[in-house]
């Protein structure tokens, strides 16, 4: 069907979702950008489209649509099915625990599990489990920064902490530098471009967050086209997925202060990390979809001394 033919006979947002949702069947797309499957996906594309809330459908699925809007639809929805791109490329936005956020070809769409995390472990009036207490945290660097998002999760979390970001790719940094100025943190948070923890200059942190490349070889070989839209090397952990983890580990206690800790993701590698580790007291952290995606490891875990008289 062309798209005249659908901003014709299609006139309501309902019309449009269920349009997108046999299309994106027919067509086998794949998922995992913030939705799972062809009907979460299809709302997202219409309701960020049209700037809508994008967990409420029922008060507008039948509203009638301008002819701009029509067509603004009609045209998304096929370049969803033509170009394979994840639908938050389309609509430049992508959303963590309510937040959005700028999003564009030059990072990954993001996704972490650490924004679920630190949302459960903080949200409440209870203490963390593993934690230390957010208001206690003066300092924390958020490793591969990408976006932004998760060092701007950090200030809302940690807020009495200035904020480090740092990514080795200076495109990335230029997105992220658009989310930062648009929640307007630039006297809190500030990004660095560079290699892990290089150009911090030997500074500790009282919490670490990272969400490095953990994709191993054979998986990233096997990636759908919508995962290849996206930066490879935002993915390419190397071999067996765990390159830079093993960076992290290593360097993580030169960066550290007594009391703090890393919480990084790492995606499925933790039988070979515990393998080759046996001697460190990881604590992995289950969430909504995984149990064992994101370790957090305690500064003292890590080798880090407490000071003389403390």
């Amino acid at each position: 069907m062309a798209t005249q033919d659908i901003t014709t006979d299609l006139a309501t947002l309902r019309d449009y979702w269920r349009y997108a949702i046999s299309r994106f069947n027919a067509a086998g797309l794949s998922y995992g950008h913030g939705t799972t499957n062809a009907v979460d996906d299809a709302a997202f594309l219409v309701l960020d489209s049209l700037d809508l809330p994008i967990d409420t459908l029922d008060p507008f699925l039948d509203a009638r649509l301008l002819p701009e809007e029509r067509r603004l639809l009609a045209e998304r929805i096929e370049a969803r099915i033509t170009t394979r791109k994840p639908s938050a490329y389309l609509t430049g936005r992508s959303y963590i625990q309510g937040m959005r956020f700028f999003v564009d070809e030059r990072v990954i769409v993001p996704r972490s599990h650490i924004g679920e995390i630190l949302f459960n472990e903080y949200a409440s009036e209870l203490d963390s489990t593993f934690l230390p207490d957010p208001y206690a945290v003066e300092s924390v660097v958020d490793i591969c920064t990408g976006s932004g998002c998760l060092a701007i999760l950090a200030t809302r979390f940690f807020p009495m902490a200035s904020v480090d970001a740092v990514d080795l790719s200076a495109d990335a940094l230029a997105v992220a530098e658009k989310n930062v100025e648009a929640y307007g943190l630039k006297d809190q948070l500030t990004l660095h471009q560079g290699d892990l923890f290089a150009p911090l200059a030997g500074r500790k942190f009282d919490v670490i967050i990272t969400n490095p490349p953990y994709v191993d070889h054979e998986a990233l070989d096997a990636f759908p086209a919508e995962y290849r839209a996206e930066p490879v090397m935002a993915h390419d952990g190397g071999e067996d997925g765990l390159d830079l983890v093993r960076t992290l580990l290593a360097e993580a206690p030169k960066h550290l202060n007594p009391g703090g800790g890393m919480l990084c993701e790492i995606g499925r590698g933790r039988d070979i990390l515990e393998a080759e580790f046996p001697d460190l007291d990881f604590l992995w952290v289950e969430t909504t979809e995984e149990a064992d995606a994101v370790f957090w490891i305690s500064a003292e875990a890590l080798g880090v001394k407490a000071k003389k008289g403390k």
